[in-house]
């Protein structure tokens, strides 16, 4: 699922999925700006560290 994405390059907000393709321009870019597509990661590896029920905290 794409997301709504400021491309540096072009100055203007796209929707561009996680690999960088944008939807908008119809081809990869490579200057723009991921971070909800990390943060969604790092949350989701804590989840996977937090409820592990191997855990012997």
């Amino acid at each position: 699922m794409a997301k709504y994405c400021y491309n540096y390059d072009s100055g203007e907000y796209e929707y561009i999925d996680e690999s960088g393709y944008s939807y908008d321009r119809g081809e990869y870019v490579y200057n723009w700006d991921d971070s909800e597509y990390r943060r969604e990661r790092e949350e989701e590896e804590r989840r996977r560290l937090w409820d592990d029920d191997d855990n012997d905290w």
